[in-house]
């Protein structure tokens, strides 16, 4: 019986230990998205323009429904900075002596003085710098559209060479307006913005720490 619970403890510190060492992000969903299938409506009319499927024949084709796609062109510079430094200095002396008593001679005290003294001293520093960039191309998909005309898009790429992959996946709400033509957004002109590169293969399991090092890892205390 305690076997079995020290092994289940084991087994969930080493899935805690991973999940820690192992960050992800949070990208929407990058599945195929099909249009949505509209209803043909009833026509009596017989009238050419039809609102439920309308379409300006010469309208500058931009992604607005569900299913239409959309080029990013991610360009991402983050750099932060920060300095702060502190000092506290405080000092302070007492000096003090008998020079006489009543009932005692004059230079009975000539040697009864007492001196104190007493010094602090602090300073302290610190600087945290960080940049990180970011930029490609990638074609995203609308996967949904907002009561406002915001459009949902989410996106993904997979390259593989020999052993290895490289997986870009991109999620985030962009603004109709703000597209671009030839149907361009910038990806600094995107809201919710999510981006994730990750490596599967040799290479990417080359730069990683093996299972037993992330359970050392996650219950050492240092």
């Amino acid at each position: 019986m305690k076997r079995g619970v020290l092994a289940r403890a084991a087994a969930a510190a080493l899935l805690a230990g991973c999940q820690t060492l192992t960050p992800k992000v949070d990208v929407a969903d990058t599945s195929p998205v099909r249009p949505q299938a509209v209803a043909a409506p009833v026509v009596n009319n017989g009238a050419i323009f039809q609102g439920a499927s309308y379409r300006p024949l010469f309208e500058d084709h931009r992604a607005r429904l569900v299913g239409d796609t959309i080029t990013v062109q991610i360009v991402e510079k983050v750099a932060a900075s920060q300095q702060s430094t502190s000092s506290i200095d405080k000092s302070g002396s007492v000096n003090a002596g008998i020079s006489a008593l009543p009932l005692f001679a004059p230079n009975s005290f000539k040697r009864a003085s007492a001196t104190g003294s007493s010094e602090q001293a602090f300073e302290g520093k610190g600087t945290t710098a960080s940049a990180n960039t970011f930029s490609g191309t990638i074609t995203a998909t609308v996967v949904g559209v907002l009561p406002n005309g915001h459009l949902q898009i989410a996106g993904e790429k997979q390259i593989g060479v020999n052993q290895h992959v490289d997986v870009l996946r991109f999620s985030g709400q962009v603004d109709p307006r703000a597209i671009n033509p030839g149907n361009v957004v910038a990806s600094a002109q995107i809201a919710n913005v999510r981006i994730d590169q990750r490596g599967r293969g040799a290479q990417a399991e080359a730069q990683g720490i093996g299972w037993l090092g992330r359970f050392f890892l996650n219950v050492l205390p240092l």
